[in-house]
């Protein structure tokens, strides 16, 4: 089995609304129903602008697009230049494969070597025990529970934030001069 992770492009629209609109994928997510190819053709060319610090990442499985991710600034407040916020959705034929284990990992260690981000926070329904595990995994703690946290299926459901911290925050290294 071969999962191959890259960054996202507008041409992966039709993929993303196909797994994103599947009930009992979109239950875990805090999308809007009635998800199409265009809102996410739209989404992915403006996270894949010139300038954008957000990574949009694809996984596909045997050739097809099965998994979608991201890391995404937390909002514009310089202070909270430091933390970044995760996403990912993984499609039901395709949960239980590795693809959300393999995603996971292209995140973190982007932001651990590239970004430099400090936190990398994000919101699960308390329910979702497969997702809790998958964090737990790459580190992720639960810092606070929220009640009533959002609209789901009718009915007000409790969320938990978590957050992983850099396991070893980036320091100065003294590099040998040129000669």
């Amino acid at each position: 089995m071969t999962i191959t992770v890259r960054r996202a492009t507008p041409q992966d629209a039709a993929a993303y609304a196909r797994f994103m609109g599947d009930p009992q994928v979109f239950a875990g997510l805090m999308q809007l129903p009635y998800t199409n190819e265009e809102i996410w053709r739209k989404r992915l060319a403006e996270s894949c602008e010139p300038g954008k610090i957000d990574l949009p990442l694809a996984a596909e499985l045997h050739g097809e697009v099965v998994g979608s991710a991201g890391l995404h600034p937390v909002g514009p407040a310089l202070r909270r230049r430091h933390a970044m916020m995760l996403g990912i959705c993984v499609a039901r034929e395709a949960q239980g494969r590795g693809v959300g284990s393999a995603l996971m990992a292209a995140l973190c260690d982007y932001a651990d070597r590239w970004l430099g981000a400090l936190r990398i926070e994000l919101t699960v329904y308390t329910d979702n025990a497969p997702a809790l595990a998958l964090y737990r995994k790459f580190g992720f703690e639960i810092e606070g529970t929220f009640k009533g946290y959002a609209m789901r299926d009718g009915q007000y459901v409790d969320a938990h934030a978590m957050a992983r911290f850099h396991p070893e925050p980036p320091r100065i290294v003294s590099l040998p001069p040129s000669a």
